[in-house]
């Protein structure tokens, strides 16, 4: 089993984000973060998922994905984004990464546990910590998809 353990974070909501990620497969143990100048919580959690899946290389190994996420948790296993993919995500918000994230979820069929957050859970724990450091870092990224969603993308470029 491939398990992904994820968190986000934003400073103001929105504000600056980021995002941590820890993959283990067996001994090997993979970290990912990234930094983003303009972003929400919900969108550093989502992306925290996308990056964790998009990291696998290997087909028909089961996934677990731990995150302290209601918004993401709930929107997979109750089902709601097959509802407003059939809707045209009309009226949601982070279409783009949401988007992004189904022929993930397509692809490699993950299951999702809700853990509760700050509440001691070591690998939790550090996705945290990689979340915070990577919003507080230099040389913060735009997040496009905020970002253009917010100014228009004719304002971007």
């Amino acid at each position: 089993m491939i398990t992904i353990y994820t968190d986000g974070a934003a400073k103001g909501n929105p504000g600056p984000g980021g995002f941590g990620t820890v993959l283990l497969y067996n001994q090997h143990r993979k970290e990912l973060s990234e930094g983003f100048r303009l972003t929400t919580n919900n969108r550093m959690e989502l992306l925290a998922v996308i990056k964790g899946l998009e990291e696998l290389k290997v087909l028909g190994i089961p996934v677990s994905i731990f995150s302290d996420s209601k918004y993401v948790v709930d929107a997979v296993e109750k089902g709601w984004i097959w509802g407003w993919q059939k809707k045209g995500f009309k009226d949601k918000k982070n279409v783009d990464l949401w988007k992004r994230y189904i022929p993930l979820h397509l692809k490699f069929k993950p299951k999702f546990v809700w853990v509760k957050g700050h509440a001691g859970n070591p690998l939790n724990e550090r996705c945290d910590q990689l979340a915070v450091a990577a919003a507080e870092g230099r040389n913060l990224q735009a997040d496009i998809g905020y970002e253009a969603d917010k100014k228009g993308a004719s304002d971007l470029f």
